[in-house]
């Protein structure tokens, strides 16, 4: 008998849920959604975003570097959202510090 692997996050994902922000606050998990993610995927590593100061060359610095790089590429695969200030990508990016 073959597993069947569940689809999706394991998690509500809409705002009122409280699992994610409002795209005007960020567009972003919450820190109860993070949780809430983590115990829906035992061994997961996701984390909340990096909003604050971070030294150059922390782990913290790297993780945003890396979230600016891929969010970038969404910014070239979606130029809808791109182009639209209020889109959750824009403030998401905005929240990052990108």
């Amino acid at each position: 008998m073959a597993t069947t692997r569940k689809k999706g996050m394991g998690i509500k994902t809409s705002v009122k849920s409280g699992n994610f922000r409002k795209t005007k606050s960020g567009a972003g998990m919450t820190k109860k959604g993070v949780a809430a993610y983590r115990r829906a995927n035992p061994g997961s590593k996701l984390k909340t975003a990096v909003t604050g100061k971070v030294k150059k060359g922390s782990k913290d610095s790297k993780r945003r570097k890396s979230f600016c790089a891929r969010s970038a590429g969404q910014m070239k695969q979606f130029p809808k959202a791109a182009k639209n200030p209020n889109s959750r990508l824009r403030q998401a990016r905005r929240r990052w510090k990108c």
